[in-house]
């Protein structure tokens, strides 16, 4: 039998390296580095501990140590989800496509793998023609790799692989691997098949509720200057890339090099997928244990590093094992377990390439691993940072461990105190950059000419708004408007869009022919409407003045005021508020019209309610809250944009809507409120209920012949799937559920205060920024993280009617923004929904508003008792 085949790609180390370009010579000059460094601050390479030794070693702490948690929770997560795991990581493709590469970092034993591969040959039902799915195992010992694979090969697991799953190894660094990959090793090396067809169609998934768009089908858009769109029917390149970084390697990074890491990893929207280990932030006892087990196996682990270590320098024996010891402590302030050699003895080694002799004290602490945990928050920071997003996740039976399923997002937002939001003389809610317009570009130009299908730009999803179209050429004009009043400058032609596209519509819900508040007049008949390209060429203009803008704030041409910097952030969010209402919109022909969203990853919506499902739930349903003062809105006000002490102060200042201002306090009695917003379940048994004849049937339910299933922008679920998401309906209908329970929906004082108390925020996971194309099970309530957690992705509405308050001053950049609805019609809803954007959704000072029997709005609610 023919040894495995093993690829060496160990040349590609230099890629971008600031090495040598010789691995070994490298190595070489970082344990030198490391160890010239002062006292107690001296480091070994982690990798020094991977010898070819030292992966047999490590297989002994994997199997003989238990203590060791994370091998076992892992191996667990593989065993019982395999199967969804692959199949998820498909959904984006439909099934398996000839070609596809499988690369694991840092493979070792393959006994968790192999959980990975027998499902993936579960894909293939018979024989093909090829291969369709070559695995790559990547390490640094091609002893070990050709141990490995030959075991494999010999297994029964290797059986079952033959025909459907070629293993294959690969020789080199993770930085070589990856290089070789983005420079075409594959292709160059006669790896894979560019010629082979996209799918296969015998191995299809199934789509399960996916519908299919008929009209989606064979959509072209004319070509915008501004955006580059590729079609998802046309990837530019075809072969799929799933990569596996088990076993929480990355936390061996320092913070910040994680991120940059995972955001090098060569994925393409649209297909490519990571599976990436992360070890929860667990108790310090028990984390300590893990890495120092009773029994020794950790330690003779560690201690082979030294000899990997001298090998290096050139002597095996320079570090002579009864000068050290290992020692090991976990930092739970920075989440961080540290491994160390101490020394018992001083002594010094004298390494030919070191430019003098290394002296180590008694006592004194070499660094050779740090392994940082993740809690919530550091996991979706990370993600973020390294712009990906989860698809899914799973974890162990006993939590302390996850298994992610991550892609690269066709658009992100990023952290808002990332430098890309908060540069120079910014906040995080004040002037938008450049790159924050760029971001909001691409999710307008995502929804707009992605999503709409030609035959649905001249039709009304909804009875109260306008035609699709209209929003198309409403952002653009807004934009104009605003700019020409700004500079006094001309509008940009064709002038006459400002007189069809300045103002929607807010129609009586009951009477949608009568809409009380100014608004364009627009044409009735389809044939008098501007063209698609017209309305996007209008738009590459208005971008264009954007543009020139910053440019020329930039170069001094044009002062940076109060004025220019509070035009330029309400025309930004303006448009991150219509990106949603489109998108509620077009959420009524879902299924029958809408495309859903191409270069996400579908959702395989059976195993994730399966999670969902098994998903802790709060001990108590409520919480009891103050009695508490809280602060409300901020310190914005307009009228100080041209006093002359005032009008450059930009820097550090806070933009918000008319209605957020000024700050003021509202004492809240004390309550109770649940911990989570109504649900689908809980509603539908109260419609079919208690409520029958009370509530109208919600908007974003359709009855299928007395089967409810619940809209999504990827068609219609059954209600079972969406059963514990919050359940988007209106005021009234959540008004009389209240009720009914005892209760009431809480006043914005009351709903603020909560929030502020146990949101988790963007930076925590919340389901906002399009993490999801759809709300999912809240999560606040939980055990840890003092109940911290978010609503599912929904704007919640409270019992507090939009209306003029004390030191309420109506805008004069747009005079009708809040005042046109203080009719008593219209509730406030605070929060953000899953389509918000991070900056909307994160400022505790907004209030969007509906009338309260308004059904579209992606608007949940929550229940509140008085005490």
């Amino acid at each position: 039998m023919s040894t495995p085949q093993i690829v060496d790609v160990r040349s590609y180390y230099d890629k971008g390296s600031s090495g040598s370009g010789s691995p070994d010579a490298d190595m070489q000059a970082q344990v030198i580095r490391g160890l010239m460094a002062p006292t107690n601050e001296k480091t070994l390479p982690t990798v020094i501990l991977y010898d070819e030794r030292g992966l047999r070693l490590y297989d002994n702490i994997t199997t003989k140590a238990p203590e060791y948690y994370l091998f076992g929770a892992e191996e667990q997560i593989l065993r019982d989800y395999a199967d969804q795991i692959v199949t998820a990581m498909h959904q984006h493709t439909g099934g398996v496509v000839l070609g596809e590469v499988v690369l694991e970092l840092g493979a070792g034993s393959l006994r968790k793998t192999s959980h990975i591969l027998l499902s993936l040959a579960s894909l293939v039902p018979t024989f093909p023609t090829s291969v369709p799915v070559t695995y790559y195992a990547l390490d640094l010992e091609e002893r070990e790799l050709n141990r490995t694979l030959t075991g494999l090969r010999e297994s029964i697991v290797g059986s079952m692989l033959v025909g459907k799953v070629e293993a294959k190894g690969m020789l080199g660094t993770y930085d070589a691997g990856l290089n070789f990959i983005e420079e075409g090793g594959f292709q160059e090396h006669g790896l894979s098949d560019s010629t082979l067809p996209l799918s296969l169609e015998p191995y299809k998934l199934d789509k399960g509720y996916r519908d299919s768009s008929p009209t989606s089908t064979g959509s072209s858009f004319p070509d915008s200057s501004d955006t580059d769109i590729t079609s998802p029917s046309t990837p530019v390149d075809q072969t799929p890339l799933h990569i596996l970084f088990l076993g929480s390697s990355i936390g061996n990074f320092k913070r910040g090099e994680d991120a940059k890491f995972l955001r090098s990893l060569p994925l393409k929207p649209g297909k490519d997928t990571l599976l990436l280990g992360l070890d929860h932030d667990n108790g310090r006892e028990e984390i300590e244990l893990a890495y120092n087990d009773p029994k020794g196996h950790t330690r003779d682990f560690v201690m082979n590093g030294l000899k990997a270590a001298g090998r290096v320098l050139g002597d095996e024996s320079m570090f002579a094992e009864d000068n050290w010891e290992y020692v090991n402590t976990y930092n739970e302030a920075k989440r961080c377990h540290e491994a160390y050699y101490r020394c018992i003895q001083t002594h010094e080694i004298n390494p030919p390439t070191a430019p003098k002799p290394i002296q180590f004290l008694e006592g004194e602490l070499v660094n050779m691993e740090i392994s940082h945990k993740y809690s919530e928050s550091d996991a979706y920071k990370l993600f973020t940072a390294a712009n990906l997003r989860p698809i899914q996740r799973w974890m162990d039976n006993t939590g302390r461990y996850s298994l992610w399923l991550l892609e690269r997002p066709a658009f992100a937002f990023p952290l808002l105190d990332s430098p890309s939001v908060v540069s120079g003389n910014n906040t995080k809610f004040g002037l938008p950059s450049m790159e924050d317009w760029h971001n909001m570009w691409a999710v307008w130009d995502f929804i707009t000419l992605r999503m709409i299908p030609p035959a649905m730009l001249l039709q009304k999803p909804i009875d109260l708004r306008h035609i699709c179209l209209f929003y198309l050429g409403h952002i653009p004009t807004f934009l104009d408007i605003h700019l020409s009043r700004l500079l006094d400058e001309p509008h940009t032609d064709p002038q006459e869009f400002k007189h069809i596209f300045e103002r929607g519509i807010d129609p009586r819900v009951d009477d949608p022919t009568q809409c009380d508040h100014p608004h364009s007049k627009v044409p009735t008949n389809d044939e008098d409407w501007p063209s698609l390209h017209s309305v996007l060429t209008f738009q590459n203009r208005a971008r264009e003045r954007v543009r020139k803008l910053y440019s020329d704030i930039a170069e001094g041409k044009i002062p940076l005021t109060r004025k220019v910097a509070r035009v330029l952030f309400m025309t930004f969010e303006h448009e991150g508020l219509h990106a949603e209402t489109l998108l509620y919109m077009l959420l009524q022909r879902a299924g029958t019209g809408t495309i859903p969203p191409p270069d996400f990853s579908p959702p395989h919506w059976e195993s994730l309610v399966a999670q969902w499902q098994i998903s802790p739930k709060p001990v108590v349903p409520t919480v009891e809250i103050g009695p508490s003062t809280v602060t409300l809105g901020i310190d914005d006000i307009e009228g100080e944009d041209n006093d002359p002490a005032k009008r450059y102060d930009v820097a550090g200042h806070i933009f918000g809507w008319d209605n957020e201002s000024p700050r003021r306090q509202a004492d809240v009695k004390a309550f109770r409120i649940e911990w989570r917003p109504v649900t689908n379940g809980e509603f539908y048994e109260f419609y079919k209920g208690a409520g029958q004849g009370k509530v109208k049937f919600p908007a974003s339910w359709e009855d299928r012949n007395g089967d409810i299933h619940v809209r999504t922008l990827y068609g219609p679920v059954p209600i079972k799937i969406a059963w514990d998401w919050p359940v988007l309906t209106c005021y009234d209908n959540l008004s009389v559920y209240a009720s009914v329970k005892g209760g009431r929906i809480p006043t914005e004082p009351e709903l603020r205060v909560f929030l502020d108390k146990f949101s988790s925020g963007y930076e925590g996971g919340a389901n906002t920024g399009f993490r999801n194309w759809h709300p999912v099970p809240a999560t606040t309530g939980g055990t840890k993280y003092g109940g911290k957690g978010h609503n599912g992705g929904v704007w919640e509405w409270t019992s507090t009617t939009l209306d003029k308050y004390d030191g309420f001053v109506p805008s004069k950049l747009y005079p009708g923004y809040s005042s046109d609805f203080f009719d008593q019609t219209h509730q406030v809803v605070i929060g953000g929904s899953y389509a918000t954007t991070p900056r909307i959704a994160e400022r505790r000072s907004v209030r969007n508003w509906y009338q309260r029997n308004y059904p579209y709005s992606w608007t949940s609610a929550r229940v509140a008792y008085d005490m």
